[in-house]
């Protein structure tokens, strides 16, 4: 099965171990212990981003520390900015509409 960056962030899980990550690269035993959810889960979710390419394994003595590879992220967040403009333009068009509201409610009290 080919996986890619999306898949990587799909899962709100996923999305905080790569938080995670970003700060500082973690053994998969630090990793678990910030989840009220299995350690077999979690290897679960590392594994899943190490085949999307989000994270690397190094090992360190006899501890295997986690690390991010935060350029192959790239993809996901160019994605996501093409669309930042549209999501402005809603926020703001909204925005006036709730000010409209206001200013109307206002007016006929």
């Amino acid at each position: 099965m080919r996986r890619d960056v999306f898949q990587a962030i799909a899962d709100p899980v996923r999305r905080d171990i790569i938080e995670l990550l970003a700060k500082e690269p973690l053994t998969i035993n630090t990793i678990a212990e910030k989840f009220d959810i299995s350690r077999p889960a979690i290897s679960k979710h590392l594994k899943i981003l190490k085949e999307c390419d989000i994270i690397t394994y190094e090992k360190q003595g006899r501890e295997r520390f986690c690390f991010i590879k935060p350029k192959n992220l790239i993809p996901a967040f160019l994605w996501i900015e093409k669309y930042q403009e549209l999501w402005e333009d809603k926020l703001d068009s909204f925005d006036s509409y709730i000010t409209q509201l206001k200013n109307n409610r206002d007016i006929n009290q």
